[in-house]
């Protein structure tokens, strides 16, 4: 995120708004801007691989609540 896009959303933020306001309205601008990116260039996972890594995920829990 450049200074610029920075200085804008702070510009478009309420007068009296707190730091911790900006500091999160910041954090989610850049994570949904990286997200883009991310699947611009191929990097995520399908809604079926999402489902069969749960899977994995859950049967390990159940089995390790099991022993």
């Amino acid at each position: 995120m450049l200074k610029k896009e920075v200085l804008q959303i702070i510009d478009n933020m309420p007068d009296d708004c707190s730091i911790e306001d900006i500091q999160y309205t910041l954090y989610v601008q850049y994570k949904i801007k990286k997200g883009i990116e991310d699947v611009k260039n191929g990097k995520f996972h399908t809604n079926e691989e999402m489902e069969k890594k749960f899977d994995k995920w859950l049967k390990q829990e159940l089995t390790e609540q099991i022993l």
